[in-house]
């Protein structure tokens, strides 16, 4: 087992290399290439993406859409604000849910949700210390969520305050199926021109749909990053994206997967031989010393120092390339996190 001293997990992150706002456009992002056969590195912009892969190339994309996932309310008994983010429906007919208020919540207390009418009766408690509500007058909760919710931005960015902007920038332009709590981010730097450039290159591309959890963002445990277990978290792999991927395979291309979510969706079928599609929930936790059976290479942002997904990066790219790589890009002033930019692991 690799000790965690030779690990790439932790880093200092200023505030200011934290992205507040979103490129614009899209693909005007800064690129960070890091190419692991010569262990080198080169800058770029989010547009050259296609000239950086080969023809015969798959770019796999992530379908998910992001709910409206963060409430905002009073407690009914004492006024006091309370805000809280959806993580899932549960059986039978309870909401999961991640919440903060000024005071502790009682099991059978009511909370308003603003603008109304909804209102939530705290259920109890999960063994994740999450809250299980009950919504009053029931329904769907997407339905509630686009009535009721906010656009749910970590609090990194702005401390989670949402813009008029945000509705529109925090979700891909593939986004189509709702279910997640937090943007596959890698893909928010696409745009109508680099999806026709990659065509014209002969790059192919596909979707597949993994809804993402909170369990993505848990800091890592200090005193065994190695047995960090990422939450499972429900996804999707169509006949079509199937076909796709052994097409690539059977042409000698490689499969470009974009964002952390899609590598370990792709990662958690396992072989899938014989397989005319794939469902199921993604458990695999990715790590170094993972023998990688469908990812060649991935477009990723940079993520935050101690957790699970800088632990996936360093299962691809060796810590000290990777240890370099982030000390570039925070001397070059790439900006950070879910707004921010991205690289390119070759």
């Amino acid at each position: 087992m690799i000790e965690p001293d030779r690990l790439f997990l932790h880093y200092d992150l200023p505030a200011g290399s934290i992205a507040q706002e979103p490129a614009e456009p899209r693909d005007s992002a800064r690129l960070l290439v890091i190419r692991r056969e010569s262990e080198s590195l080169s800058n770029h912009v989010f547009k050259d993406l296609p000239s950086l892969l080969n023809p015969g190339d798959l770019l796999v994309l992530n379908s998910t859409r992001v709910l409206p996932a963060r409430l905002f309310g009073v407690r009914e008994s004492t006024g006091g604000r309370w805000h809280a983010l959806f993580v899932k429906t549960t059986n039978p007919g309870l909401w999961e849910m991640l919440g903060h208020s000024g005071g502790h919540i009682a099991t059978g207390e009511w909370l308003a949700v603003d603008p109304g009418p909804l209102r939530l009766r705290m259920a109890g408690r999960t063994g994740h210390g999450r809250w299980l509500v009950e919504p009053h007058p029931e329904g769907e909760a997407a339905v509630w969520l686009d009535r009721c919710g906010q656009v749910p931005l970590p609090p990194y960015i702005r401390r989670g305050v949402a813009h008029a902007g945000d509705t529109d920038r925090y979700q891909t332009l593939h986004a189509r199926v709702p279910g997640s709590i937090a943007a596959p981010t890698a893909g928010l730097h696409f745009t109508p021109q680099v999806h026709a450039a990659l065509a014209d290159r002969g790059i192919a591309t596909t979707e597949v749909c993994l809804h993402v959890g909170p369990g993505t963002f848990q800091p890592l445990p200090k005193d065994n990053p190695m047995g960090h277990e990422v939450e499972a978290e429900w996804g999707q792999v169509s006949a079509s994206a199937m076909t796709a991927l052994r097409a690539c395979r059977a042409r000698g291309g490689r499969v470009v997967t974009v964002g952390t979510t899609t590598t370990r969706l792709l990662e958690s079928m396992g072989q899938a031989t014989g397989l005319p599609d794939w469902e199921g929930w993604a458990k695999v936790t990715l790590r170094p010393g993972h023998q990688f059976r469908w990812v060649d290479a991935m477009v990723t942002n940079f993520h935050q120092p101690g957790t699970g997904l800088l632990l996936l990066m360093n299962s691809l790219v060796p810590s000290e390339l990777l240890r370099r790589a982030y000390h570039e890009a925070l001397e070059s002033g790439y900006r950070f996190l879910s707004y921010g930019d991205a690289t390119l692991v070759l």
